[in-house]
């Protein structure tokens, strides 16, 4: 099965309610569409969620990528030596994640699709639903809890809030999250980075009686040896995020044993390929994985979601970019239904058989 012909778009979305992060505030996200033919009349799609803070690129080099070396490699290219060509792109696109996972996405598509299985199922097919987390930003108190209330009343289950800007107010979110929610519900706290050891462990001990599930990030990226200060004196997990990029960063975070989980997300890792090996390593560790996700297009949470299903080693979902994207030309894909989150049954990554004039 071979590429006959490729499409690639460039799509801004606003978002429902904008929101902040420690290192910055997020009111819409560009995202890059591909689409790939075949000389058997199939259709494979990718998406790109790139972020300059995340993933070092923005839509208009995911584009300029395509242009330049991904269209013209793929063409006439069987799409069943999908390492070859994703080696390749190792090779040549180093520093663009984004863009790899988006002809990982759709090289997967093709081949599931071909197959005649959903893409969690060509995977693998560990399981075939999982909860997810939904995400609360760095907002005042009141906000905060009024937020925390009207998730829980949709039916989700675990909350993920981020912080890391004043520990003293993270601190007084968790306490007062659990206070008003009570113990059925999970708690996981994102510091994107903002803290220092003390901080660290002073959110930990304050904390202790809420029964936070998770402390991911808590440190910045490239200090690998303060992550690993605070996973050794922690109380509770702690994850790594935005230290995990790549296969290497996975590797050294295992052998220095700076964390006790790891965050993938396919769009800074490049790809499903990438992210099982990755997982693979973890495992090895006896590292625990969760499958996170930036604001996205559906498209891009399906495939996210695939991976997570096919591995047992994924026991943590963060999954709800795409919940707060207006325009989302792939809206519907994906199925939640009192905080769990459904596959599409369709072969592929599900979009099979649906309008594609967005291309």
């Amino acid at each position: 099965m071979r590429i006959k012909g490729l499409h690639c778009h460039v799509h801004k979305m606003e978002l429902k309610e904008p929101y902040s992060i420690y290192y910055e505030s997020v009111d819409s996200c560009e995202g890059v569409f591909l689409r790939i033919e075949t000389d058997q009349g199939m259709t494979g799609l990718g998406f790109a969620a790139p972020d300059p803070g995340v993933t070092g690129e923005n839509a208009d080099q995911v584009f300029s990528c395509f242009n330049s070396v991904i269209e013209p490699y793929l063409k006439g290219r069987d799409v069943f030596e999908y390492a070859r060509i994703m080696e390749s792109f190792k090779i040549s696109l180093p520093q663009n994640p984004s863009a790899r996972a988006m002809v990982d996405m759709a090289l997967y598509d093709l081949i599931a699709q071909k197959a005649g299985v959903p893409l969690y199922k060509l995977l693998g097919g560990y399981r075939k639903k999982i909860t997810t987390s939904i995400t609360i930003g760095i907002m005042p108190l009141e906000m905060t809890l009024a937020y925390a209330k009207e998730h829980l009343g949709r039916g989700f289950k675990i909350l993920k809030i981020k912080g890391g800007k004043d520990v003293e107010e993270d601190i007084e979110k968790i306490i007062r999250i659990r206070e008003s929610s009570g113990f059925k519900i999970k708690i996981r706290f994102d510091a994107n980075q903002g803290y220092a050891l003390a901080d660290s462990l002073r959110f930990m001990k304050e904390t202790a009686d809420a029964a936070v599930e998770l402390l991911e990030q808590p440190t910045h990226r490239n200090d690998l040896a303060l992550l690993k200060q605070v996973t050794q004196k922690a109380s509770i997990p702690v994850m790594a995020d935005e230290s995990l990029l790549s296969l290497s960063d996975v590797f050294q975070l295992s052998k220095q044993s700076s964390s006790d989980l790891i965050n993938i997300k396919l769009m800074k890792t490049g790809g499903i390929m990438e992210a099982m090996h990755i997982n693979s390593v973890a495992r090895a560790a006896g590292i625990k994985a969760m499958v996170g996700c930036m604001d996205e297009s559906a498209l891009g949470i399906a495939a996210a979601l695939h991976f997570t299903l096919s591995r047992p080693n994924v026991e943590y979902a963060d999954l709800d970019g795409h919940l707060d994207v207006i325009d989302d030309p792939f809206h519907g894909l994906i199925r939640i239904k009192e905080g769990i989150i459904y596959p599409p049954e369709a072969s592929g990554l599900g979009w099979i058989g649906r309008s594609e004039t967005f291309f």
